[in-house]
């Protein structure tokens, strides 16, 4: 149906252009330009908009995931060098991504600054108008409840209609409602007519505004307190001692704010390490059950205490969190030279490569031979040979330990000046000695065995064979923090999930037989599939308990105007 010609929005008649035609008398609307300031008003606008936030909160999740992928630089030195190795066509493009140091990379941190700005954006307004609403009045009541969500009504033999509204917003107050009253006189019949208007559920948008804010908070929390903080490794073996200073780490990872004296003076003793395995079941034969890490703890004031490090159980010492990363064999290796003098011995760490702890590692000796030597070794805690002759670990424990080693002489590179692993050998400028295609047997050693070193330069044994744990230190001035802001979050969540934002109101009117008609209807803002339920129920325990008559009363309130109102 068209609209009349002097409708507001229509367009002037005589102004019209014939089909095909142009000129001024054109039905096309000429909008204003924006210009640079509207612009920066509606991105501001989108920026600060609560959809907005929640797309950037998902992307920063989806940008988190190639950090799980991929080894990082500030977690894991070691395997970004290794993965440059397995990976060379591939790793200098997703190094030029920034894919190896994703939480620092620039796109990431331009997502996570979004995020901030945008939810700032979104509490600051929500919670002044928040507060405004919350020391308004309710509404006036609708002149038609009846356009209204689970609209009754009732009879009530009551003489006063402001009696009936009276005992409704008692009814009202008792289940929390912030509650106002008006009361008039019908136009029409010139008959008493009284409502009350009430309202509850501002919990809803405290909660809204309580998670927003909180995950502001682990925002900061997280950013800031980051760079107070430092992640370190060490691999210790059984019977050394970790002292928690800097240059005792085997790699660290500092935050920006770092400093030495943020480091305790504490010291940590393995004295054993035990682990349990599987033995009954076939099928998760030689699978963990336990690892269990026995260590004497020393603080900054000299206490001396014992403690278990377990798994997912942490030991907390000096502000810092000890956490058991990894476990291993690390063989006790002794190196003579031929006149018998010790020149090596140390219980070396073999790195596990597979479930059963099949264990590579090097040996380096620098002095004390003729030439330099490096040495190759596989460590099987439980030696086997496959049908090809190759050596495996066929279970994790020692039940039958076995060192393989592969000789090499040469330049170890050591007095270059180039940093290099230890637990890496560089042979490119190194001859070898004793197995692949020198047509030397590998030497190979049980605990309390000793073997000739090629060419006359001293023997080699294996002394016994130790357990090595690697421990993660991380110290977080912040985890308490961001504990509370999780737990706000999740209450916030929680409260504008399940408390419903509604009004409600009940609209009484005199009839010439001394009845009174009431009214009942109530709006939702948002969700709410208990209103209609609720508006039933308020009738049907309001008619039920409704004077039947008026009491006399004074000093009733101005018809038209609400009188105070208690929230």
């Amino acid at each position: 149906m068209s609209r009349p010609s002097d409708h507001i929005d229509s367009p002037d008649p005589s102004r019209r252009t014939p089909a095909g035609g142009s000129g001024s008398g054109s039905d096309d609307v000429a909008l204003p330009k924006l210009g640079f300031v509207g612009y920066l008003r509606w991105f501001w606008r989108q920026l600060t908009s609560m959809r907005t936030a929640l797309f950037l909160l998902l992307l920063l999740a989806l940008a988190a995931v190639p950090g799980s992928l991929v080894p990082q630089r500030a977690a894991d030195p070691n395997g970004v060098t290794q993965y440059f190795v397995d990976n060379p066509d591939l790793a200098p493009v997703l190094d030029k991504i920034q894919a190896f140091d994703v939480y620092t990379s620039v796109w990431f941190s331009s997502i996570y600054l979004l995020l901030f700005v945008s939810l700032i954006g979104c509490i600051i307004p929500r919670t002044k108008h928040h507060f405004d609403a919350l020391r308004a009045k309710p509404p006036r009541t609708p002149a038609r409840l009846s356009r209204l969500a689970g609209f009754t009504t009732r009879e009530v033999p009551a003489t006063s209609a402001a009696s009936v509204v009276d005992s409704a917003r008692t009814l009202l107050k008792r289940q929390r409602y912030r509650t106002v009253v008006f009361t008039g006189v019908d136009r029409a019949s010139g008959l008493e007519t009284a409502s009350v208007s009430a309202e509850r559920g501002y919990l809803r948008e405290t909660g809204n505004l309580v998670f927003h804010s909180a995950l502001v908070g682990i925002l900061l929390a997280v950013g800031i307190g980051g760079g107070f903080g430092y992640q370190g490794q060490r691999v210790v073996v059984e019977g050394q001692t970790f002292v928690n200073t800097l240059l005792a780490y085997d790699s660290f990872n500092p935050g920006r704010f770092f400093s030495d004296g943020a480091l305790s003076p504490y010291q940590i003793t393995l004295d054993s390490f035990s682990a349990t395995y599987e033995t009954q079941s076939l099928k998760a034969f030689g699978q963990p059950l336990d690892y269990t890490a026995a260590v004497t703890t020393t603080d900054a004031d000299g206490s001396v205490s014992d403690a278990d490090i377990k798994v997912n159980d942490p030991l907390k010492i000096g502000g810092t969190d000890v956490y058991l990363l990894g476990n291993g064999y690390a063989p006790t290796i002794t190196v003579r030279n031929p006149a018998g003098d010790v020149v090596f011995t140390d219980s070396v760490p073999f790195l596990p490569q597979d479930a059963n702890l099949t264990s590579l590692g090097v040996v380096k000796v620098p002095d004390g031979l003729p030439d330099q030597v490096g040495m190759i070794g596989f460590f099987y805690p439980t030696q086997s040979e496959a049908q090809s002759g190759v050596y495996f670990s066929s279970f994790p424990d020692l039940q039958y330990p076995v060192l393989t080693l592969n000789v090499y002489d040469g330049d170890l590179g050591l007095n270059d000046g180039v940093p290099a692993s230890v637990y890496s050998l560089d042979t490119d400028t190194m001859n070898q000695l004793t197995g692949g295609a020198t047509g030397v047997d590998s030497i190979e050693l049980k605990p309390g065995d000793t073997a000739e070193l090629p060419n006359g330069l001293g023997t080699v044994s294996l002394d016994g064979v130790k357990r090595f744990a690697s421990f993660d230190v991380h110290h977080d001035a912040t985890q308490g923090w961001v504990l509370l802001f999780a737990l706000l979050v999740l209450a916030g969540l929680l409260t504008s999930l399940f408390i419903p934002r509604r009004r409600l109101w009940v609209k009484a009117t005199a009839r010439a037989d001394g009845s009174v008609h009431v009214e009942y209807a109530g709006l939702a803002r948002g969700d709410d599939p208990r209103l209609v339920e609720a508006v039933a129920a308020l009738a049907d325990k309001h008619a039920g308990s409704a004077p039947a008559e008026a009491a006399p009363s004074t000093g009733s309130p101005t018809p038209g105007t609400p009188p105070d109102t208690k929230a």
